[in-house]
C-alpha cells in the first residue's frame, strides 16, 4: 500500500532549495536530510507527470500483453456524423467520503478535442446547496443552450494538492514561528 502524502514535503517542494534548507534545515525545524529531501522534493514536484506517465506505460503493457495472447485485430470503423459534445466535472477533494469539496471545474469536449473550459472555483466557504445550484443553475443551463448537454459524462476526482489556481492554500508556503 503507497505511503501517505506528507503536506509539509508538498509545501517545501514548492520552495527553492536554499529556502527549504534554511526553513527546514538545522536553524529551522531540523527536518531536512541531504540524502532523502533533494528526491521527495523532486518526486513532489513532478508527481502528476510521473503517475500520468505510468498509467499509460500500464496501459500500453496491458493491450500489448492482450494484443499478443489472441492477437486479436482492431479495427477503426468511421462514425456517421460529427460526435456529440460531452462535458467532465473535476472534483478536487480528498479521497474519504466526508471530505470537503476544495474545487470545481467543469471541460466540454467535441471530436477528441477540449473545446471549452469553466474556470475552477475554490469552494471554501460554499454550502452544499449553493454548489448544486451553481452547478444545475448556471453552469449546466450554460452547457445546455451552447452544446445540448444535460449531463455530466464523468465526475473526475482530483487531490487538492493538485489544483491549478493560484493562490490555492495548498501551495502557499507554510510559516512556522
Amino acid at each position: 500500500m503507497p505511503h501517505r502524502v506528507n503536506k509539509k514535503c508538498i509545501e517545501c517542494a514548492q520552495l527553492s532549495a536554499a529556502q527549504a534548507r534554511q526553513l527546514h534545515g538545522k536553524q529551522g525545524d531540523d527536518c531536512w536530510r541531504e540524502k532523502r529531501c533533494p528526491r521527495r522534493r523532486s518526486h513532489y514536484r513532478n508527481r502528476q507527470v510521473l503517475n500520468e506517465q505510468r498509467r499509460l506505460q500500464y496501459q500500453q503493457q496491458v493491450s500489448g500483453a492482450m494484443s499478443a495472447q489472441g492477437a486479436v485485430e482492431t479495427v477503426s470503423l468511421p462514425v456517421a456524423g460529427a460526435s456529440v459534445p460531452y462535458a467532465n466535472l473535476y472534483i478536487w477533494r480528498e479521497k474519504r467520503k466526508d471530505a470537503p469539496i476544495h474545487a470545481i471545474a467543469v471541460s466540454v469536449f467535441q471530436d477528441n478535442s477540449k473545446v471549452l473550459e469553466v474556470a475552477p472555483i475554490h469552494c471554501a466557504g460554499y454550502r452544499k446547496r449553493q454548489l448544486e445550484r451553481y452547478i444545475q443553475k448556471d453552469v449546466m443551463s450554460y452547457l445546455n443552450a451552447r452544446f445540448g448537454i444535460t449531463f455530466f459524462a464523468d465526475e473526475i476526482r482530483l487531490e487538492p494538492m493538485e489544483c491549478p489556481m493560484k493562490g490555492c492554500p495548498y501551495h502557499a508556503p507554510s510559516i512556522t514561528a
